[in-house]
């Protein structure tokens, strides 16, 4: 019992850790967007929406993570976007006034 108690802490744990650390990979994801068309990231809005599993191109089992950002283009209007990461890499993105192209 104990044991069992003890895997589930320590994957708690871990899957904890790897989220923040998700997190701050859409934050850079999110910069490099920005800067890529000329917009600003507003880091504070940058939130996980959704985990889900998915299958990346090799057929292994990751999470996929969506979340939600805003980006500023001229210091008043805000523009609600979303970028999804499977396992670290990113995955898709959408900006809406932007056609999206992956590197």
């Amino acid at each position: 019992m104990e044991i069992a108690l003890l895997l589930i802490l320590i994957g708690c744990a871990w899957f904890w850790l790897d989220t923040i650390a998700k997190r701050e990979a859409a934050i850079q994801y999110g910069h490099t967007l920005a800067q890529r068309f000329q917009l600003q990231l507003l880091d504070e809005t940058v939130a996980c929406t959704k985990i889900s599993i998915a299958r990346d191109a090799h057929g292994h089992a990751q999470f996929l993570r969506v979340y939600a950002f805003e980006l500023n283009a001229n210091g008043a209007e805000r523009m609600q976007c979303t970028l999804q990461l499977l396992g670290k890499h990113l995955h898709s993105w959408d900006i809406p006034p932007y056609l999206q192209t992956l590197q």
